[in-house]
């Protein structure tokens, strides 16, 4: 009998572990806009569900790091749905107060880039399953505007 239920139980694995899961990538980190109370971030995230039904994202984790510092992080709870059968962006806003920015001059004075690292953690809900999530990571140049382009019409 236990022999019996040891095959059913890897069987079972063996079906769980092949189910297709939904899939996300980090398609844009970049400056939104300046503002009085710091630098406003944006940060884009496209979620691919191969399911026929929309599925509820627990929650969204980020942290924001740059020369190896810790610049933001946060959690968006409940953050909506991903679409079913297709692909769903989520747009992350982070916000970097100036004095903080100030701190890490010397990466951006060099080349008026900021070099970041992000990392995304993105709770779904499946079926079955349970909470399942999807760990993303990204480091990149993110270029920041300069004084003419504050100021320019377009």
């Amino acid at each position: 009998m236990s022999n019996l239920v040891e095959k059913a139980k890897e069987f079972l694995a063996e079906k769980i572990a092949n189910v297709k899961k939904p899939e996300a990538s980090v398609t844009d980190v970049s400056v939104k806009r300046l503002g009085l109370d710091g630098a406003h971030f944006n940060s884009e995230v496209s979620v691919d569900n191969p399911y026929s039904h929309r599925l509820p994202i627990c929650e969204l984790t980020y942290t924001l790091k740059s020369a190896g510092r810790m610049v933001a992080s946060g959690t968006m709870a409940d953050p909506g749905w991903v679409e079913a059968s297709g692909v769903t962006k989520l747009e992350i806003p982070v916000k970097v107060p100036y004095d903080f920015l100030m701190s890490l001059l010397r990466d951006i004075g060099r080349d008026w880039d900021l070099d970041y690292e992000l990392e995304v953690g993105l709770t779904i809900d499946l079926p079955i399953i349970g909470n399942f999530t999807i760990p993303l990571n990204t480091k990149g140049e993110m270029k920041l505007p300069s004084i003419s382009d504050l100021f320019s019409s377009e």
